[in-house]
């Protein structure tokens, strides 16, 4: 006990860089199971993935996924059953950076929606992997 109490510093010290090691480990598994771009093209090309785009209405009208229908986050649980029947279809959720789509997928798998993914990073990683754009 007296050692503890004589190098309370260098235990913090140490329990403070260890924690910065394991940070890059801990925050890249929480999007681990996010979708890459190509990953989401081979889902539409391949099990014709259906597209649903959760950002506002201005937000869409601004540049989205080609083929991707609009149905903004607060309106998911009521819309998607709506506009997606086949449940058993995979759902690729999209908006602006990929922080709302996340929380959507846990909304459309509370839904019976087992297939959905977020597109990891969002609108913006499809732009940065130089993928078309559809305006309204």
């Amino acid at each position: 006990m007296k050692f503890l109490i004589d190098n309370w510093m260098l235990i913090s010290v140490a329990l403070a860089s260890g924690g910065m090691l394991l940070w890059p480990l801990i925050a890249s598994s929480a999007s681990a199971g996010a979708l890459t771009a190509s990953g989401a093209v081979q889902l539409m090309n391949r099990d014709k993935a259906v597209v649903i785009d959760v950002s506002e209405a201005e937000e869409f009208a601004a540049g989205h996924v080609v083929g991707a229908k609009n149905i903004p986050f607060a309106q998911l649980e009521e819309k998607l059953p709506l506009v997606v029947k086949n449940k058993a279809l995979p759902v690729i959720l999209v908006c602006a950076t990929g922080a709302r789509s996340g929380r959507a997928v846990g909304v459309a798998k509370k839904l019976g929606y087992e297939q959905a993914q977020s597109l990891g990073g969002g609108l913006k990683a499809w732009k940065d992997a130089n993928l078309p754009l559809e305006k309204a």
